[in-house]
């Protein structure tokens, strides 16, 4: 089919309902089921978590804070997304990610609707399963991060661009239907011939998703929600020579300044409220973020190659072959079209508004790939959830490529793509499959993280997964190999992967919690239950932001090497009150002379609960999921 847009860029629901039903299944189960049995995990599911429970307690909904003080880390705009769930329908965890879980579903219907309106509905299903079935959009949509929101803006505007910038591929010209800047408009000599007229110039409003997107992703993630957009679409235009177009259609100005008007008014009141404090730390997390390693978070220049071949895990087999595909179709096709040009009396216009060439929308996906990979990548610090933003073009590329190898069976580089993908899954499966060895080798590392990690072990989970994975790859190559049931190939890798995240969500993650999560969130929220806002909550040992969350309370957070900053809090002159320490059990022979005679209150899976006093509300034995009112 055509690479052009329609007049209409979505598809009907009565035309394509069964494919949009189908994936709105399908990532509502992925995005929701047992969204909530999961705590929160540390360190910065905890920490937004917290600052949007502050701001519903405070309601300051200019400044973000966390454990009662300024946090400039983010911007506000994710907070306030679940300050508002909060306030709906109570503080919890399942609360705290349901922006991010929405976003996630909005992200896969707007790929299919996207796809489908400029390929047809099977790339559409295509491209929305292979963006919804992989490890890393689940995983991140499951998680209170900022980063599902980014994905969804930063896609939302690349995608309003494309639809601003090409909206119809034909004009009305002496009641004829001609191609835009074809030979034909080109020889009628109009001077409306190649610019938009009518409901074709109504499309170029799809322009202001472009500049919202931006605007709002900079109220997500700060300067990356322009970045990332930008990263496409200055290469896109420079390589197809089409500043002028953009100029002629794309509300340049206005939407500056409407990028201006939507992102700056919060920035200039942190300013205003807070001065140079602020603008030294907004600076140190954005630029100081790229330019060197922060909390650890490094690695080398080829970190994100794993991140992108596992985080997009099985689609990622084809992406190699997708992207050298891309490149090498768009330039054969631009080739011909230079020459078809060379061949007209004159040239069209800068300003025409010429349909892109079906092999295009590959070449923006891949430019839309290249530059967020190659960004993230020259940071100094590096997270794999980082180049998110890159997954919906990888799963339009992945998405066009399959369509090609299932209508021409002597695709190049058919064979080595699926190869590629089964040797992953085959690698991956193995490795789960074994995971009860390589958690025996690794337990005493996992144990400073997870005191009880030394008593248990992964359980049925992972071999489980793992034998799935080698099931399924097996039947990857079976059909893909076989040109009668190749179309097979790509439902057993969906299949596969949708039942080895399954999986994960219903059996390792509640194990995972049990053990690992849980324990110390309980006993904070054990402590929260006793301690008066004039108390003291004492947190030793590695950090722990969500312990916070669950208190429901200021803390002192002291790390392992600061005892002295610990003896100084206990040895207060006249500090009268109750007094909590929540430390893995290991820990207590390292507590000063102070805390000896701290009684343990609680205990649970290597993590003790100490007082100075006793306990005046005593935990259930099966704490429910602390949840609170709607005003917190």
């Amino acid at each position: 089919m055509s690479g052009r847009p329609s007049l209409i860029p979505f598809p009907s629901l009565t035309t394509h309902h069964s494919s949009f039903i189908l994936l709105l299944l399908l990532a509502g189960l992925l995005f929701f089921l047992g969204l909530g049995t999961l705590g929160l995990t540390d360190r910065d599911e905890g920490r937004n978590a917290e600052a949007a429970r502050e701001m519903v307690e405070t309601g300051d909904w200019v400044s973000p804070t966390f454990n009662y003080e300024p946090r400039f880390a983010k911007p506000v705009f994710v907070y306030w997304l679940m300050s508002g769930a909060y306030r709906l329908f109570g503080i919890s965890e399942f609360t705290a990610r349901l922006p991010s879980a929405l976003c996630g579903v909005a992200l896969i219907l707007l790929q299919y609707a996207f796809l489908t309106s400029l390929h047809g509905p099977l790339p559409g299903l295509l491209g929305g399963l292979m963006l919804l079935l992989n490890v890393e959009i689940v995983v991140i949509g499951r998680l209170a991060l900022t980063d599902s929101v980014l994905i969804f803006l930063t896609t939302l505007s690349l995608f309003g661009f494309w639809l601003g910038l090409h909206g119809s591929a034909e004009l009305t010209t002496g009641g004829s239907a001609v191609r835009r800047g074809s030979p034909q408009a080109v020889r009628q000599g109009s001077p409306q011939a190649g610019l938009t007229t009518g409901k074709e110039g109504w499309s170029r409003h799809y322009f202001w998703l472009f500049y919202a997107g931006m605007a709002i992703g900079t109220l997500t993630k700060g300067p990356v929600g322009i970045a990332v957009p930008l990263l496409a679409v200055i290469p896109y235009l420079t390589l197809t020579r089409r500043w002028g177009q953009f100029w002629h259609r794309g509300f340049p100005l206005a939407g500056f300044l409407l990028l201006v008007l939507l992102a700056l008014p919060w920035y200039l009141a942190m300013l205003a409220i807070h001065g140079a404090s602020y603008g030294a730390s907004a600076q140190a997390d954005t630029v100081g973020r790229f330019l060197k390693a922060m909390q650890g978070h490094g690695g080398t220049l080829f970190f994100y190659i794993p991140v992108l071949l596992f985080g997009f895990f099985p689609w990622s087999g084809f992406l190699p072959f997708a992207l050298y595909h891309a490149i090498k179709n768009w330039r054969a096709a631009s080739g011909k079209r230079q020459a078809d040009g060379d061949a007209l009396p004159s040239r069209p216009s800068p300003l025409a508004a010429r349909p892109p060439v079906p092999e295009e929308l590959e070449l923006f996906a891949a430019l839309w790939v290249a530059g967020v990979f190659l960004f993230f990548s020259l940071s100094a610090t590096r997270l794999p959830h980082y180049i998110g933003p890159l997954y919906p073009a990888a799963a339009i590329l992945t998405a066009l490529y399959w369509r090609r190898c299932l209508t021409d069976p002597g695709t190049p580089g058919l064979r080595a793509a699926l190869y590629l993908l089964a040797g992953l899954g085959y690698l991956l499966g193995a490795t789960l499959v074994a995971s009860h060895t390589l958690y025996a080798t690794f337990v005493e590392t996992i144990a400073k993280e997870f005191p009880i990690a030394a008593q248990i072990d992964p359980g049925i989970g992972p071999p489980a997964a793992g034998v799935t994975l080698l099931i399924g790859m097996t039947l990857v190559c079976r059909f893909g190999l076989s040109e009668e049931r190749r179309a097979g190939a790509f439902w057993a890798a969906g299949a596969t992967i949708a039942l080895v995240l399954l999986m994960a969500i219903q059996i390792t993650v509640p194990r995972f919690n049990k053990y690992f999560v849980s324990a110390p969130q309980e006993l904070a929220y054990a402590a929260g239950l006793n301690l008066a806002p004039t108390d003291r909550l004492i947190l030793y040992g590695s950090p722990k932001p969500s312990l916070i969350f669950y208190a429901r309370h200021k803390a002192i957070v002291i790390q392992p090497g600061e005892e002295a900053n610990l003896r100084r809090h206990l040895a207060e002159p006249g500090r009268q009150g109750r007094t909590m320490i929540l430390l893995p059990t290991r820990l207590k022979a390292q507590l000063p002379t102070e805390a000896a005679g701290y009684p343990v209150i609680l205990e649970r899976y290597g993590y003790s609960l100490l007082a100075n006093e006793p306990m005046v509300r005593g935990l259930p034995a099966n704490p429910p999921v602390p949840s609170f009112g709607p005003h917190g």
